[in-house]
């Protein structure tokens, strides 16, 4: 059982193809398949099987995939904090943000860290609260940016920065705003202010019409294009509401305060800890109480 295996099957649990997985990790065809059949043989149970002209995992192979998520991502991370512990200015650093975060707090951050600590090796991905929040779990990223992380995952918060959540419309549909029933354009599932604006929805028993967008900044264009209102973050719409493309709506009960966290994992590495003391430079963001 070779981290090569591994790699392979993840890469095809992944992708849902061969040729996906070949192609992911630079190797052939037959290479992914012999990888994944070894590793079948050496575990004693099928991990997939053929659907059609492809492969799909099957219920063991499911569940043994998330496993080997973890492993892979532990031996990432321990190689990770073992380089950067003996440099940290060498180190690794595996960064996972939720959309606005990634668009609208970290190009300038990430800039004078690079600037400042050039030999990093710096990774990033943006997604959806489940996808981010996921990715520490699995110990696939050192350090996550995104709001309060959820229970049940070993988490270590290392720095927060205010952050409102706010309603906001084009003036023309501000002015004729109505909780029940002005539109809504919403985020996609899987995003924490998808879910964080159900819930405000929710708790005062209105079901306004709603459309759902792909993306945050989807949302904010539809918004400002009269669409319908929006739930977002003050810092992703601070250049709208400049230049009056939006105004924020005053809708009962906001804004509400969601907090950016950065939070590493159970044992943060000496490269996450270098990027999070470049973070507590900038004064709007706070060591953890």
């Amino acid at each position: 059982m070779t981290e090569s295996r591994l790699r392979s099957f993840v890469a095809l649990a992944d992708t849902g193809s061969v040729r996906a997985a070949a192609g992911r990790l630079f190797v052939t065809e037959s290479a992914v398949s012999a990888a994944v059949a070894a590793l079948a043989r050496d575990l004693g149970v099928p991990l997939v099987e053929r659907a059609g002209r492809g492969v799909v995992l099957t219920p063991a192979g499911t569940i043994y995939a998330e496993y080997a998520r973890r492993v892979l991502g532990l031996l990432d991370e321990g190689r990770a904090a073992a380089r950067g512990e003996a440099d940290p200015g060498r180190g690794r650093l595996r960064l996972a943000a939720v959309t606005t975060a990634a668009d609208h707090l970290l190009p300038t951050l990430l800039a004078s860290f690079r600037a400042r600590w050039p030999e990093v090796g710096l990774e990033l991905e943006a997604g959806p609260s489940d996808t981010i929040w996921r990715r520490l779990a699995t110990h696939e990223a050192d350090l996550v940016l995104g709001g309060r992380p959820p229970e049940g995952i070993a988490s270590t918060v290392l720095a927060t920065r205010p952050n409102d959540l706010i309603v906001v419309a084009s003036p023309e549909v501000a002015a004729a705003f109505s909780l029940p029933t002005t539109p809504w354009v919403m985020r996609e599932p899987g995003s924490g202010t998808r879910l964080t604006a159900e819930a405000y929805l929710a708790e005062r028993d209105v079901r306004p019409p709603w459309l759902v967008l792909g993306s945050n900044g989807a949302v904010i264009a539809g918004a400002a294009a009269g669409l319908g209102a929006a739930m977002v973050s003050r810092d992703a719409v601070r250049d709208k509401l400049r230049d009056g493309s939006l105004v924020i709506v005053n809708a009962p009960g906001t804004p509400l305060r969601r907090d950016w966290h950065a939070v590493a994992g159970a044992t943060p590495t000496a490269t996450t800890r270098l990027f999070v003391a470049h973070l507590l430079t900038d004064p709007d963001w706070r060591p953890a109480a």
